[in-house]
This record gives structure tokens, C-alpha cells and sequence, in this order.
């Protein structure tokens, strides 16, 4: 009876934060889905349902191939860039900077992270210029010819990569240092006392043990990067604030389909994609590092 008293005084005790979470995350996601299969314009009032039509004019939808052919590199760039510079810059700040100093290490990297996303955008814009900006000055001082950073369409989406890359970096290497933290100590000394360097502990030891935090970071690297849409839009826009071509992401067509020309349902079908390929990239992964762990 006692047991039975706790089980529901847990139950009651949780369902205010379940009927939120409800609310705010899988009511949006399963509206999403049925906007997703009606012809939803928002000055029609009449919204018929017509299946999975918007799914299959997506499949011929040239912008929306754009979009998800940019989106899908910028989010994989990201996640090749962030993973293995978050990991050696957390080592370096643990076992390289044991002091007064590592506080300030930890903040100075952390703190992009926490700037506001568009002044953030707006200062690598500046530096992206193709007149103006200090990197096409350091370029030509090296004797280098300038690059037109963000009107070509490749190096606009590497411009996009670095910005996101840079903003995710800190909170990835915030997480390797809680990592690198709770390793044993034990047995790094006793793999120092067998001979093996700093680099062999690191590949044999570190890596092996931090694979539930690299497959943390990468699950949030991830589906940060299919989110992208600030980054782009500022930096693809021109001085008057227009939206431009050159970087077009899935979040940027969403929301020109649904507020520009009006069509929700067809955004919605858009959102849809994106939440399972986002879903399926994350079984892979999961997926991926058990096998590894097993093996």
C-alpha cells in the first residue's frame, strides 16, 4: 500500500511538467504532421485534405532540392569541424593548462556560444567582405587573390560552416572538459608508468571512455546544424536586409512558403522531412558508436 502511495504521489508530483512538455513539444510536432497533409493556405478558408500530395511535389521542388542539398553539407561540415577540435582543445585546456588560467581558457572559448546570434552573424559578415573585410586583407598580404566570400556560391556555404562551427565549438568543449574530468586518474598513470605517451593515452584511453559524450555532442552538433537559419539569412543578405540566394536552408524555404507565399501546408510537409531526417541520422548514430563500444 505504502509503495503504491509512492507510485502515485510520483505520478502527480510529474504530470504538471509532462502536460507542459505535451503541450510545447509533441502537440507542435503532431499538428505539423496533419498541416502536412492538407492544402493549408492561411487566406483560404477552406483547407482540404489532400493527402500526401505536398510530400510528392517536394520531390520535384528544385528549391527545396537547394535547400536540403545546403542544409545537409553545412550540418556534416559542422560536425566534422566541431567534434574532433572540441575534443583537442578541452585535452589541451585539462592536461595542458592545470592553473589560475584554465578558468579563463574555458570562458573565452564558451563565450561565442552565448552571444547573441545575429550581432555575432553581422561581425563575420564584416569580416567576410570582399572589399572591407580583414580576411581578404590578410589574404592579400600574403599575396593571395581576394575572395568574394559571400557571393560565390561554395565559399558562402564554408563562410556559413565556419560561423556555425565557431558558435558551436564552445559548448562542445564545455562538455569534453566534464568528460575529461571524470576519467580515472588511475589509469592514465598506470598507462604512464607502462611507457605510453601523452598521444597514446589520449587515442587509447581518452577517446575510448569519452564515447557517451562524443555521441552527445555529436547528436546536438547535428541537429543544430539541419536547424541552421540566422547564420544563412544574415549572411547572405545584402546591406538593405534583403534575404539572398546564395545560401538558401530548409528553415529559410519553410518560412518563405509558409509567410511569403502562404502555403503552411506545404511547409509543413518541409518541417516533416527535416524532423526524420533528423530522427534517422540519430539511430545511425546511436547506432554507430554501441557497435563500437561492443567491439
Amino acid at each position: 500500500m505504502l509503495r503504491r502511495k509512492r507510485w502515485l504521489f510520483a505520478i502527480l508530483a510529474i504530470l504538471p511538467t509532462l502536460a507542459l512538455f505535451a503541450w510545447l513539444r509533441m502537440y507542435p510536432i503532431f499538428e505539423t504532421l496533419r498541416l502536412s497533409l492538407h492544402k493549408w493556405d492561411i487566406l483560404s478558408k477552406n483547407k482540404p485534405f489532400i493527402g500526401l500530395a505536398n510530400f510528392q511535389e517536394l520531390m520535384s521542388d528544385r528549391l527545396f532540392h537547394e535547400a536540403l542539398l545546403n542544409t545537409t553539407i553545412i550540418a556534416f561540415g559542422v560536425l566534422i569541424i566541431t567534434i574532433p577540435t572540441a575534443m583537442v582543445l578541452a585535452a589541451m585546456i585539462h592536461y595542458r593548462t592545470r592553473s589560475r588560467a584554465s578558468g579563463f581558457y574555458e570562458t573565452a572559448i564558451f563565450l561565442p556560444h552565448v552571444v547573441s546570434l545575429v550581432p555575432a552573424a553581422m561581425a563575420w559578415k564584416w569580416i567576410f567582405d570582399a572589399r572591407l573585410g580583414p580576411l581578404n586583407a590578410v589574404l592579400t598580404f600574403f599575396g593571395f587573390e581576394p575572395q568574394a566570400w559571400l557571393f560565390d556560391p561554395t565559399l558562402s556555404v564554408i563562410s556559413v560552416i565556419v560561423l556555425c562551427s565557431w558558435q558551436a565549438l564552445g559548448y562542445a568543449v564545455l562538455i569534453y572538459l566534464v568528460g575529461f574530468k571524470s576519467l580515472p586518474v588511475s589509469l592514465f598513470e598506470a598507462a604512464k608508468l607502462d611507457g605510453a605517451s601523452g598521444p597514446q593515452s589520449f587515442w587509447f584511453l581518452s577517446m575510448p571512455m569519452l564515447k557517451p559524450i562524443t555521441l552527445y555532442v555529436s547528436v546536438v552538433t547535428l541537429v543544430s546544424g539541419f536547424n541552421v537559419y540566422a547564420q544563412a539569412f544574415v549572411l547572405a543578405s545584402d546591406a538593405q536586409g534583403a534575404p539572398g540566394r546564395q545560401v538558401r536552408v530548409l528553415v529559410l524555404d519553410m518560412l518563405e512558403n509558409s509567410f511569403r507565399n502562404y502555403r503552411v501546408g506545404y511547409a509543413a510537409s518541409e518541417a516533416v522531412v527535416l524532423l526524420v531526417i533528423v530522427l534517422v541520422l540519430t539511430l545511425i548514430q546511436f547506432s554507430l558508436l554501441r557497435e563500437r563500444g561492443r567491439a
